[in-house]
């Protein structure tokens, strides 16, 4: 079974049915530095980015038409980018595609233009100023020399929960007891990773999943927040999963040593072979990450039994899939 017939039986069962200095000018881009094309998912409801005034600096993935959804409400997933970027439709395919299975996606940062093989910027931006070079050893668990400063902050995470927990309760919202705000999940890529192993400490999180990312040996404040180390893990009491790509993939590595220190809570890790720091956010629908964490998603956050079967159990969906290699502590 392929990850996209997984998608979708799995949402059926339920009736609905830059770790590190990757930024958005990296291989999150399509094939030569060109937008992604724009998309509705490949889920039951047709998905739609926008930005709300009431949270002007973020970017909203949600279903379009609400009166669809028959009673049923939306978990929230709060999103940090690649490189910490302050651009909420940097991965934009890979968002939609989630919002279309009935979640409500907020990502750090507005909608900007983009250029081809350029970092994303507001339009009206003044030039950034010359920053020295990103110096990284070989061994990149170690700390980077010269990390620019992030773009976006762990404390837009809580920002985005605040408002959607805020417009569930606004009469005149038009998300008013739409959203399940008692359900949430915290997600990034790369540096973005970072910002949600900071904010999944926050006791009204439900579930994380860490993207091509992991803490460095050293402590470090690179996701514009707190200063973190493993010894931060140690907070987080909810099942965590770390998806990424190969040994090729910068921060494999930060992903593995954060899997074995980990100890007392569920966590899954999994990385695709012939797959990069890059992911396949881009891919159409996002491509297979895309239905790795609707799966998730759905288990986590809606309690679909089935689609735990990618996860859970010596042959778990992934477990028996030949491009995949897993390990996991805890999952039950």
């Amino acid at each position: 079974m392929t990850l996209t017939q997984w998608r979708v039986t799995a949402i059926s069962s339920v009736a609905l049915a830059g770790l590190l200095i990757f930024g958005w000018n990296g291989r999150a881009q399509t094939r030569g530095g060109a937008a992604p094309r724009p998309t509705t998912g490949s889920g039951p409801y047709k998905a739609v980015m926008e930005m709300d005034a009431g949270l002007p600096d973020h970017t909203v993935y949600r279903p379009e038409n609400l009166s669809e959804l028959n009673g049923a409400t939306l978990p929230l997933v709060i999103w940090g980018n690649g490189g910490c970027a302050n651009a909420g439709n940097a991965f934009s395919n890979f968002l939609t595609d989630i919002s279309s299975y009935g979640f409500v996606a907020i990502a750090l940062g507005p909608v900007v233009e983009r250029n081809a093989g350029a970092p994303a910027q507001r339009a009206a931006a003044p030039a950034a100023r010359p920053q020295p070079p990103v110096q990284q050893s070989a061994d990149t668990t170690q700390l980077p020399r010269n990390l620019p400063p992030a773009a976006t902050h762990p404390s837009q995470m809580i920002d985005a929960i605040k408002w959607a927990t805020a417009e569930n309760e606004r009469p005149a919202s038009k998300y008013y007891k739409h959203l399940n705000t008692g359900k949430i999940a915290v997600m990034g890529q790369s540096c973005g990773g970072v910002q949600a192993i900071e904010v999944a400490a926050d006791p009204r999180v439900t579930t994380a999943m860490v993207w091509n990312s992991g803490l460095f040996a050293q402590p470090s404040d690179m996701g514009g927040g707190k200063t973190l180390s493993r010894k931060d893990l140690e907070s987080i009491h909810v099942p965590m999963a770390y998806i990424g790509g190969d040994s090729t993939d910068i921060a494999h590595n930060n992903a593995n040593a954060d899997f074995e220190y980990i100890e007392s809570i569920p966590v899954f890790r999994a990385w695709e072979r012939g797959v990069g720091h890059g992911g396949t956010y881009n891919q159409p629908n996002g491509g297979e990450f895309a239905g790795i964490g609707v799966a998730w998603l759905n288990w986590q956050l809606k309690g679909d039994r089935r689609a735990a079967l990618m996860f859970r159990g010596p042959d778990c969906g992934l477990c028996v899939n030949p491009k995949w290699v897993v390990r996991t502590k805890n999952l039950k």
